[in-house]
């Protein structure tokens, strides 16, 4: 099959043929239709994430899957050949991910495709949704609440923002001034980031916000707990060390009851997934550039089938 592999830390991703993967018992076999960019994706390849997690090479990255079932494993009752599904399939040890035309993935991390999503959108909903999911779960933000989204224009902001909004929330979100109209489109409040950013967020909630859910860092969390009325609905995805300031940090886990929750919002109407780029996968290691750049809005994905 063909896949994507790292053949050595820092390496440019190569397309390469690849054995296909066993099917365990409790395993579904995905023949994948896309795959998503996640900057995870290249600062493992980059060895960033070693401390934690145990890194093989010759690696093939990825998180991300929406495809359709090839086959399963002899406990899987849950799916059949031929079911159109999203997964995220991260497990403990990292070595054999998503960029590939067929993914072994446990059967605790499938859900059944949105019907009303393209495969394209389908592809970047599951790791970036899920966070954005479990943050706002770890926030505990209810209808009422007002909630800062700590840059809300980018993939995991986006999908934070949509669903803070179903929730009945009021939702405040820093990104540049270029995508202002951008997040007025998904029902925020936009402001811009950087110098005053303090300044302009008392502005527009003087009492101070609910909960703040924070994707950048930096600065970005200083801002968050200062205007948050609880240091315990803060939540970071980036720095674990905002517990030790009472906050919350979340890194996400894979969830078939989440998953399923946002393939639900998504055919209601109240969620979608911007794409910004597709590629072949041919073209991975353009995606990764773009990736880096940091400015994208909503999501990269990779054709793969």
């Amino acid at each position: 099959m063909k896949a994507v592999t790292v053949a050595a830390v820092g390496d440019t991703p190569q397309v390469t043929e690849q054995p296909e993967p066993k099917v365990g018992p409790d395993t579904v076999l995905v023949r994948t239709k896309v795959t998503s960019v996640n900057p995870v994706d290249w600062k493992i390849a980059a060895g960033r994430l070693d401390p934690i997690m145990y890194v093989y090479l010759p690696l093939i990255p990825g998180w991300d899957v929406a495809g359709v079932v090839e086959k399963v494993g002899a406990a899987v009752t849950e799916y059949a050949p031929g079911d159109e599904v999203i997964a995220y399939d991260r497990m403990d040890t990292v070595q054999h991910g998503t960029y590939a035309e067929l993914v072994p993935v446990p059967v605790r991390a499938v859900a059944r495709k949105p019907a009303s999503l393209t495969w394209e959108q389908a592809g970047g909903l599951p790791l970036a949704g899920l966070t954005a999911y479990q943050s706002l779960q770890a926030a505990e933000v209810v209808k009422g609440d007002t909630v800062l989204v700590i840059n809300a224009g980018g993939g995991v902001g986006s999908f934070a923002v949509q669903i803070a909004v179903a929730a009945g929330a009021r939702v405040i979100g820093t990104a540049s001034e270029a995508k202002a109209d951008y997040l007025r489109s998904l029902g925020a409040e936009p402001v811009a980031y950087g110098e005053g950013l303090l300044e302009r967020l008392r502005a527009l909630a003087p009492e101070g916000v609910d909960a703040a859910v924070d994707f950048y860092g930096g600065d970005a969390t200083a801002v968050s707990l200062e205007v948050t009325k609880s240091a315990s609905r803060v939540v970071s995805i980036v720095d674990p060390a905002i517990r030790e300031r009472g906050g919350r940090y979340v890194f996400v886990r894979p969830d078939h009851v989440g998953l399923t929750k946002l393939g639900e919002l998504a055919d209601a109407g109240k969620l979608t997934v911007h794409v910004e780029r597709e590629l072949p996968l041919a073209e991975v290691a353009e995606a990764w550039r773009l990736s880096q750049e940091g400015h994208t809005t909503g999501k990269i994905v990779l054709r793969v089938s």
